[in-house]
């Protein structure tokens, strides 16, 4: 695809019009949540929230309080690439229409709601196991909840130097 078209992909919805910030993060949320229910989409619409509002570390640097720029962030969120492993990804927010409740979640996050027995988890991933790590991505991450297949993790100390 060329690069100019790639862009406005990025960029633009089926209609041609710009995605909104509220649009972009209400797809993020069906394509990352959205068999995950109501508080497994409230799950991921927190963390993300909290990157964004982040006051050290990585994603302090990176989304300089930006929903879009948290969302964009080469690979943190599989549904924000449109190629994984080199193969098409066929579930991304591109490919998303998302429905009054994603929109209903990313209104409710972005006016500063958190699901409370998340703290400021900042990660969270599918095990496609039983159990989750005591730590995720590393040593900066330790594990606070599961919730659906979903496994959440808070920031340690370290955090702060990354």
């Amino acid at each position: 695809m060329p690069l100019i078209e790639r862009i406005h992909r990025i960029v633009k919805g089926g209609d041609g019009m710009p995605l909104t910030d509220r649009e972009l993060f209400a797809r993020l949320i069906q394509c990352e949540a959205g068999g995950e229910g109501d508080n497994g989409m409230r799950a991921v619409a927190s963390v993300v929230m909290n990157r964004v509002h982040a006051p050290n570390g990585e994603y302090a640097r990176v989304g300089r309080g930006s929903i879009r720029n948290i969302i964009y962030q080469p690979y943190q969120f599989v549904c924000a690439m449109e190629m994984e492993g080199g193969r098409y990804n066929p579930q991304n927010i591109y490919n998303m229409s998302p429905e009054a409740i994603h929109f209903d979640i990313a209104d409710w996050a972005i006016a500063g709601n958190r699901l409370l027995n998340l703290g400021q988890a900042l990660w969270f991933f599918n095990p496609f196991a039983p159990t989750c790590k005591p730590n995720f991505p590393s040593a900066i991450g330790y594990f606070v909840t599961r919730i659906g297949d979903h496994c959440f993790y808070n920031p340690t100390p370290a955090y702060a130097d990354t």
